[in-house]
């Protein structure tokens, strides 16, 4: 019997994969990853291990989730090291409590390797630091896609809106119309800036920075798709500033 990895590959610049992580894609068995782990980092993977691809995008899904699961438990049972590679940190949104509750429950070895999330390493290729002593002392972290049938109906977002002064939502790019009126209706003012990245730490990285009242026209005018997060509050103002000394990406 062997052990599954669950690991996260970070936001997608590979200087940013931890050495853990790394080591453990060097001398793994089987790799089983998302759909968004960038070329650099699927390059680090043994040669020798098996790749399978299980990642979900809108409109598509390669497998389902209990499917996923249940291949990672088959393939520790003839395998050392069994890598679930994941995008950004297994915690933060990526289903990775789901997996090792059932990798566990299956009796099967299993351990977490964290790694940086997209809703602060995003922001910070793009000059936008989440918190801030002259801007912000809070920040909220949401998903702007929700699950169906999930613990509870829906996400709060008046309170959220009330509660943070940074907000960071992931994968709710195509939700912004249904999100951005309650956070009006909680009582932002519609001039609150708000910042859209698209793949975050990679090369091709965008950005469309704006308010409240103007996001969503901009976000149609110039075909602005996931996979993106938004930051909502005054660090994004910050933008113009520190934009000018993000790291460069490989």
């Amino acid at each position: 019997m062997g052990k599954v990895y669950l690991v996260g590959a970070g936001p997608g610049d590979p200087g940013l994969m931890t050495i853990k992580g790394k080591t453990l894609l060097e001398n793994a068995d089987v790799v089983v990853y998302d759909a968004l782990i960038s070329a650099p980092i699927l390059a680090m993977i043994n040669p020798k291990a098996e790749q399978i691809n299980v990642g979900k995008r809108r409109g598509r899904h390669s497998k389902l989730q209990s499917e996923t699961t249940q291949l990672l438990i088959e393939k520790a049972k003839t395998n050392a090291v069994v890598v679930r590679l994941k995008g950004g940190d297994p915690f933060v949104f990526g289903r990775g409590g789901e997996e090792m509750e059932d990798i566990i429950k299956a009796g099967v070895s299993v351990e977490v390797v964290p790694g940086i999330t997209s809703g602060i390493a995003a922001p910070a290729y793009a000059g936008i630091p989440v918190t801030h002593r002259g801007y912000s002392s809070s920040v909220t972290f949401v998903t702007g896609h929700e699950a169906a049938g999930k613990y509870r109906p829906q996400i709060n977002w008046q309170a959220i809106a009330l509660g943070s002064e940074t907000i960071v939502i992931y994968m709710g790019i195509h939700n912004l119309p249904h999100i951005i009126p309650q956070l009006l209706q909680a009582g932002l003012p519609s001039t609150t800036a708000i910042a859209l990245i698209r793949w975050g730490t990679c090369p091709q990285q965008q950005e469309l920075i704006g308010t409240l009242e103007t996001i969503i026209k901009q976000v149609d005018e110039q075909n602005f798709q996931a996979p993106a997060i938004a930051i909502v509050g005054g660090v994004v103002n910050l933008n113009s500033l520190l934009s000018g000394c993000r790291p460069n990406i490989v």
